[in-house]
């Protein structure tokens, strides 16, 4: 099990065109991905769940990965909260 950190860069936050990108990204990989904010966590594999966080620009994330290509998912998601959020 894996657990990263990451700031969200975006000054909109996760909306919904990020957050569609997002799980779109995570349905690529076999394991277990979930995403926390403060003291809520949701599997990464629902739009909604993903905007009920109500995630904004500035907020920490805490993301959980579980499984055989969890470094494939690390590798993904940190070219996605560093390089592509700000650009969406």
């Amino acid at each position: 099990m894996i657990t990263k950190e990451y700031i969200i860069t975006a000054s909109q936050g996760l909306h919904a065109r990020p957050a569609t990108t997002l799980i779109r990204l995570t349905k690529n990989f076999k394991s277990s991905i979930s995403l926390k904010k403060a003291d809520k966590t949701i599997k990464l594999n629902s739009m909604l769940n993903l905007l009920s966080l109500g995630i904004k620009g500035g907020d920490k994330v805490s993301v959980i990965i579980d499984g055989e290509d969890e470094i494939s998912v690390v590798i993904a998601l940190d070219e996605f909260f560093k390089d592509q959020l700000k650009d969406l």
